[in-house]
């Protein structure tokens, strides 16, 4: 970020993105943590796997989202039989002035804020179908491309327990979602405000932060602001070595000479592919995210540290090693950034 940048600048993020927080929270009870990771990912230019039990709130806390933000919402309920035209859209035949021709009738792909529920109950083609517009902000039918408007956030939900007629999401894919976030059961109080507040006679609702007509151009704005925090050079490095750190030593595909953080005797024995270069760059643009919320233009360790968990939890691929010895990638990851915490003492 150039020296000439206004402060006020960072202060209307800050402002912005409290007043977000507060309108979200006038619905959603509890999950503070959660909606911070959301919206961190959501102005860091990324998308979101959200994985939570039924009924903890998932698909209230996304439409609620694009209520607040006033941009354009769709859901999309993935099935076993819903096929990749059915999200992306096709052409159809019509007739003009006694002509017939093809047309391309958009699908729900075509919006800025896409909940893409029950991710793992479509099969992969369909699944695959997202590939492409989370990516590279396009959709390709019949051969023709068709760009998606910015922004375009994906907020994709998975259930834990209902396994039956379901598709696990590729590693590919995965490494698509810029954090992957895990919605808790609530504790006795939000329980209890929540079956209150959900059974009397009228439900809480949102204000919009951002007028219909500039939504999308603020939240590019705000996105643009994101890019121009500065980042030391050690800073790259240390977010470069808590990836590397998630690579097992004997990986054939990145080995492990000249990182900075020593290796460790669980990451090699339950990881059979660690993070990609991908879990970087979220670790850099969700931790400028976190500094301008601190009012700062210029990101510090512990900005890194607070969004390595789901910036990486979702990216390391673990063996039948750490699924018998009950092992998650959380703890993996904690073990790393404690490590990376004592070499800097």
């Amino acid at each position: 970020m150039s020296a000439s940048t206004p402060q006020r600048a960072v202060q209307e993020f800050q402002a912005v993105f409290g007043r977000l927080r507060d309108q979200l929270q006038r619905v959603i009870v509890g999950h503070r943590e959660v909606l911070d990771q959301i919206l961190v990912a959501f102005f860091a230019g990324g998308h979101v796997l959200i994985e939570g039990v039924p009924g903890t709130g998932k698909t209230l806390m996304v439409r609620t989202l694009g209520e607040v933000l006033n941009l354009a919402f769709n859901r999309i309920q993935f099935t076993v039989d819903l096929m990749p035209a059915d999200i992306t859209g096709t052409r159809i035949v019509v007739e003009e002035n006694g002509r017939r021709a093809f047309t391309f009738l958009r699908g729900p792909l075509f919006t800025h804020v896409l909940l893409a529920d029950e991710i793992n109950r479509a099969t992969p083609k369909t699944q695959s179908a997202l590939l492409e517009a989370m990516a590279e902000l396009q959709v390709t039918a019949a051969g023709t491309t068709y760009r998606l408007a910015p922004p375009f956030f994906v907020l994709a939900t998975l259930n834990p327990i209902e396994m039956e007629g379901t598709y696990p999401l590729p590693e590919a894919q995965l490494d698509r979602f810029f954090f992957k976030v895990v919605l808790g059961y609530p504790d006795h109080a939000d329980m209890r405000r929540i079956i209150g507040g959900t059974t009397g006679p009228a439900a809480n609702s949102v204000e919009p932060v951002f007028a219909r007509e500039d939504a999308a151009a603020r939240v590019e704005e705000m996105r643009h602001l994101v890019r121009e925090v500065l980042v030391a050079p050690h800073l790259e490095e240390y977010a470069a070595a808590l990836v590397r750190a998630t690579l097992p030593a004997d990986s054939k595909f990145a080995p492990r000479q000249g990182t900075l953080i020593p290796p460790d005797e669980q990451i090699n024995r339950y990881v059979s592919f660690g993070s990609s270069p991908r879990g970087g760059q979220a670790l850099l643009l969700g931790a400028k995210v976190h500094a301008l919320l601190d009012g700062r233009v210029n990101i510090t360790y512990t900005d890194i540290d607070q969004v390595a968990i789901p910036a990486l939890n979702h990216r390391l691929v673990l063996n039948f090693a750490a699924l018998a010895d009950g092992i998650d990638s959380r703890s993996l990851i904690e073990r790393v950034l404690h490590a990376a915490r004592r070499l800097r003492r």
